[in-house]
């Protein structure tokens, strides 16, 4: 009797600590953006008025404008495949200057100009991966009819770049600001000036739960109608915890 009372006492605990840990479950949300369809050209950039599109636990907002006669514009997110290091110019506005996604993916999102990605339930963002687009890049190095080549002539000017993420939670109280540096020539040593080339990983989870991210940039390359930099980036790779 006493052996039967020990097994059944065992499978007990046993049958308690399996419904503890499913209880404790962590659930994660990665979006990687592969899952994401892409056309003959080989980017997505709202022209199919949706207004953006929904990936993971997350919307990403885009704003697309027809204005007549082949004529039109988007802002906000897109994705892509593009892969040109090249190109320069605004007809390679969708490639990535690290060649690829990350780890040599296919598909990544481009961020235009600002605008945010939304969570449909709060998540803990732990990290996210950022690059510059080629033609960002190519316009900081060489220079265009619109911007400044990063340095100046001399090479001294100490100017910058950086991606802007404001992370806001459920009450939208912004919980802090994270400048992503995707240019920097701001050092004495002009050898150690750089435009980023490879992915970054870019920590969040000090943030906490947050229900969207809003995205922008900031230059040291100025004009009359604001930044004259191509305010482009790339991302790939969210990764978070859902709340429960």
């Amino acid at each position: 009797m006493k052996r039967r009372f020990n097994l059944f006492f065992a499978v007990a605990i046993v049958a308690m600590v399996i419904a503890s840990c499913d209880k404790d479950e962590v659930k994660y949300d990665f979006i990687d953006f592969e899952n994401l369809a892409l056309d003959a050209t080989g980017h997505w950039n709202g022209s199919d008025g949706s207004g953006g599109f929904e990936t993971g636990n997350a919307f990403f907002a885009n704003t697309f404008t027809d204005w007549g006669e082949g004529i039109t514009s988007w802002s906000g997110f897109a994705y892509s495949n593009h892969t040109d290091r090249t190109t320069p110019g605004y007809e390679n506005q969708y490639s990535c200057y690290a060649g690829s996604g990350v780890n040599g993916s296919s598909v990544y999102a481009v961020v235009y100009l600002e605008d945010t990605i939304t969570f449909d339930l709060p998540e803990k963002v732990e990290y996210l991966y950022v690059t510059n687009s080629t033609y960002a890049a190519l316009s900081m190095r060489d220079g265009d009819l619109f911007a400044k080549k990063f340095g100046g002539e001399s090479g001294d000017d100490p100017d910058y770049f950086n991606l802007v993420l404001e992370p806001f939670d459920e009450q939208g109280l912004k919980q802090g600001t994270l400048n992503v540096s995707l240019a920097d020539y701001t050092s004495e040593d002009s050898d150690q000036d750089y435009i980023a080339n490879t992915w970054t990983k870019i920590p969040m989870e000090d943030f906490g739960y947050i229900k969207k991210i809003a995205f922008s940039f900031e230059s040291s390359d100025m004009g009359d109608y604001g930044i004259n930099t191509p305010q482009y980036a790339c991302i790939d790779n969210i990764r978070g915890i859902l709340e429960e």
